[in-house]
């Protein structure tokens, strides 16, 4: 990656960090809970695959053929959306 679109997207890591705390510490300070995160995405059963949607727009991201590998791809892609980088073969960078 270019050096100045990977000090771009570091900088993007270290302000959405920066929020998540921000966020935790406002939510201390009024005495409440932080509010749960929705799930992203879900596992949907179709025929002999297992298909993982996206919640919000009803989309298919994709398709596997045994449960586990499709939890495992549910999570991947819910990781990505947190911003933590993983790759789709299960190893975290």
């Amino acid at each position: 990656m270019h050096p100045a679109i990977q000090q771009r997207v570091d900088g993007v890591a270290a302000l959405h960090i920066r929020s998540t705390i921000a966020t935790a510490a406002f939510y201390a300070m009024i005495g409440q809970e932080q509010p749960v995160k929705e799930i992203r995405y879900q596992v949907k059963t179709k025929g002999n695959a297992y298909h993982i949607v996206e919640r919000s727009t009803g989309k298919v991201k994709g398709f596997r053929w045994t449960w586990k590998e499709a939890i495992n791809f549910a999570q991947q892609l819910e990781a990505r959306a947190d911003g933590i980088k993983v790759s789709l073969s299960g190893e975290r960078k």
